[in-house]
């Protein structure tokens, strides 16, 4: 019998949800409803253990290229990797993020979503997402730069 048709799209997200579980939700704190899975164990290690984290993630956005997500929606799906990613690497705190954001569900959802409704299409709160995003990063980046040029403006010196 042929499969119909969606029906192997449909298991590729199942798969995706099954691996996103193990990486994002596989354990829970016995006495609470908090769940955590290999990604924040992998990420306890010093270093390295957030980038190996990171590339677990590459393959459910990769996925996602594969089946023609608007782009919108691949970039939102890699802001939450990225963000997971760096907020990850803090020690303590980066733990404690990964365990509450689960960067990895929150891709699948958006690809089981967009499959599900047989969307091709991205909706008005993937791009608020993303300038959200951008705009954060960019106020992140500057705000380095302004301290430096304040820092140099009281010590005497002018940036410029």
């Amino acid at each position: 019998m042929a499969d119909l048709p969606g029906s192997a799209e449909r298991r590729r997200v199942e798969a995706l949800q099954r691996w996103a579980g193990i990486l994002d939700s596989a354990f829970r704190i016995p006495g609470t409803q908090i769940r955590f899975g290999l990604d924040a164990l992998i990420g306890l290690v010093p270093g390295a253990g957030d980038a190996v984290a990171g590339l677990f993630s590459v393959a459910i956005v990769l996925q996602a290229a594969r089946m023609h997500l608007p782009r919108i929606v691949i970039a939102r799906m890699v802001l939450n990797s990225l963000l997971d990613l760096f907020v990850g690497a803090i020690p303590l705190v980066g733990d404690l993020f990964d365990v509450a954001w689960k960067a990895n569900l929150r891709n699948v959802t958006l690809l089981d979503r967009h499959v599900r409704e047989g969307r091709r299409t991205a909706s008005g709160a993937d791009y608020l997402f993303v300038t959200l995003v951008v705009v954060v990063l960019l106020a992140a980046a500057a705000l380095p730069l302004l301290a430096v040029a304040l820092l140099l403006t009281y010590l005497g010196r002018p940036l410029f």
